[in-house]
C-alpha cells in the first residue's frame, strides 16, 4: 500500500452490513468515512469506531445524486485523506410482484444500487489511480440469481456483478482491484422487515431460513464484513473481478 493515509468509504454504513464493515475496516487500520442518507444516523457507527481508538467521519449523502456524491467524496478527501477503499453497500428494497411493481419502485432501487455504485466509483477512482492502489468492493446478493417479488432488486444486484467485472478490467492497470460480495440471508433490519411483510416473527423467519442453509444458521453482518476486509487488504491484490457468495453454502 502506498505511503498515504489509509482511508475507506463505506456507503449505507449507519446500520447492518455497512456498520459492521465500517467497524471492521477501522480495526484493520483504516480511517473510515461513514456515509448514509441521514448523517445523524451515522453517529452510532462513528462513536463505536472512535471508542476503539479509530478515526471516523459521518457524511450524509444521497448516493444517487451526482453533485452530492462529488461533494461527499471531496469532503472525505479534505478531512480524512484520499479514499483508497470504497465499499458500495448502500441499498434499499421495494419488493413486489411484477404486476404490482410501480415505476417508482423500480427506479428507486436502480438509483440507489446501480446509479449509486456508478457515481461513487467514478468519484473515488481518481484518488486511487493517482497513487496506483485502490480497492472497490460492491455488495451484490444471492437475489442476483433470481428471487420472487424482487425483479428490481435482483436486476440491480445482477447488474452490480457486471459492473464489478468491467471496472476490474478497466482499473486493473492502475493498481485498483474491484470485487463483489453477494450475501445470502443476513440478519439485519432489512430481513426483519421482510419477515414482517410475510407476517412472520423475525425469530421464526430466521429459524425457517436456517433449515435451507447448509451450515444450518443465518448469516450475521460480521460474516460479510470479514469478506470485505479480505478484498480490501494488501494480500488480495491478485484477486479482481470476482463475485463471492457468502451464503452458508454453494450458489450457482
Amino acid at each position: 500500500m502506498p505511503e498515504t493515509p489509509k482511508v475507506a468509504i463505506v456507503t449505507g454504513a449507519a446500520r447492518g452490513i455497512g456498520a459492521a464493515t465500517a467497524k471492521r475496516l477501522a480495526r484493520d487500520g483504516f480511517a473510515v468515512a461513514v456515509l448514509d442518507l441521514d448523517e445523524a444516523a451515522c453517529a452510532e457507527t462513528v462513536t463505536a469506531i472512535e471508542k476503539e481508538g479509530g478515526r471516523a467521519l459521518a457524511v450524509g449523502v444521497d448516493v444517487a445524486d451526482a453533485e452530492r456524491v462529488e461533494a461527499a467524496v471531496n469532503r472525505v478527501a479534505d478531512e480524512l485523506g484520499a479514499p483508497l477503499v470504497l465499499v458500495n453497500n448502500a441499498g434499499i428494497t421495494r419488493d413486489n410482484l411484477l404486476f404490482k411493481m410501480t415505476d417508482h419502485d423500480w427506479d428507486s432501487v436502480m438509483g440507489v444500487h446501480l446509479r449509486g455504485a456508478f457515481l461513487m466509483s467514478r468519484a473515488v477512482q481518481k484518488h486511487m489511480t493517482a497513487v496506483g492502489w485502490g480497492r472497490i468492493v460492491n455488495l451484490s446478493s444471492t437475489s442476483a440469481l433470481g428471487n420472487r417479488g424482487q425483479a428490481n432488486y435482483s436486476a440491480a444486484k445482477a447488474g452490480l456483478q457486471g459492473f464489478t467485472k468491467t471496472l476490474a478490467i478497466e482499473l486493473g492497470k492502475f493498481g485498483v482491484t474491484v470485487n463483489a460480495v453477494a450475501p445470502g440471508f443476513i440478519a439485519t433490519e432489512m430481513t426483519a422487515a421482510t419477515a414482517e411483510r410475510l407476517g412472520m416473527s423475525f425469530e421464526g423467519f430466521k429459524k425457517a431460513s436456517a433449515t435451507q442453509i447448509p451450515v444450518a444458521r443465518v448469516g450475521e453482518p460480521d460474516d460479510i464484513a470479514h469478506t470485505v476486509s479480505f478484498f480490501a487488504s494488501e494480500g488480495a491484490g491478485f484477486v479482481s473481478g470476482q463475485v463471492i457468495y457468502v451464503a452458508g453454502g454453494p450458489k450457482d
